[in-house]
């Protein structure tokens, strides 16, 4: 087995930007982490490489967040995920993930400029409530997430659209968000073993990189645990802005 040392140049910023959001910082930094590495390797070698290495991020960050978390929010959002990992093994083959990427950014850039607008609004003296947990939205959205999760490593933006509007505190909100990736990871691990993505070489890569995103997670969770709502709320609706906007331009760019 012989492994092309030049992965690393683009496996290790990859994961730096991966171990920064299982820490916390916004799902904008982990859309980065494929397009990184898949200069250097095919996209589907790419998601089966980071795939070990989120898992081990995740079980840091469980660890980080284990004091914080919404149960409520879970219950509403699980469902749909689980559902949604299944629908996106059993449809894989025949749903094109560009166009997925291209709807799932869509909804996330039209949700981030609606929070600013409305941010605009709360200065000029209207007052916005926090949303309620709903039934239906916390289904379609955790179905979104986790479909998005299984074919195209983009779960993270239809989780946002739901959980934010709900106005947790942030290291809640972060604790939620933490379990719920850590579940959806867990599970895509049998479906992508089925298709044949975690071979040795793969996964010889990813146990060498885990170090690192361990470090990285574990830096993520500090910062995140050290803002405040006023900073922690903003910045993460720009980093789902961003995330959006990369959704969209590689949709498109894919699609055209």
């Amino acid at each position: 087995m012989s492994i092309d040392p030049s992965i690393y140049l683009a496996a290790i910023p990859a994961v730096m930007l991966v171990g920064l959001t299982k820490g916390g910082m916004g799902e904008a930094l982990a859309l980065m982490g494929v397009p990184i590495l898949a200069m250097v390797v095919s996209p589907v070698q790419a998601a089966a490489i980071l795939l070990p290495i989120l898992i081990v991020s995740d079980i840091v960050s469980l660890y980080i967040w284990r004091h914080h978390n919404d149960r409520r929010t879970l219950i509403f959002l699980l469902p749909g995920g689980i559902f949604g990992i299944a629908l996106g093994w059993a449809t894989s083959a025949y749903v094109p993930r560009d166009a997925l990427r291209l709807i799932i950014g869509l909804i996330t850039v039209f949700f981030a400029a609606r929070y600013f607008y409305n941010q605009w609004r709360i200065r000029k003296g209207i007052v916005i409530a926090a949303k309620p947990q709903r039934i239906g939205p916390a289904a379609f959205f955790g179905t979104l997430s986790g479909y998005g999760s299984f074919v195209a490593h983009a779960g993270g933006a239809p989780f946002q659209v739901y959980a934010l509007p709900l106005k947790l505190s942030p290291r809640d909100y972060t604790g939620a968000a933490v379990r719920f990736f850590a579940t959806m990871n867990a599970l895509k691990l049998i479906p992508y073993f089925a298709l044949g993505q975690l071979d040795t070489t793969n996964l010889t890569i990813s146990a060498t990189l885990m170090p690192l995103a361990m470090a990285m997670t574990a830096l993520g969770g500090y910062l995140v645990k050290r803002m405040k709502p006023d900073i922690f709320y903003p910045f993460m609706y720009g980093m789902a802005l961003a995330a959006g906007l990369k959704l969209v331009t590689d949709g498109i760019a894919a699609l055209s």
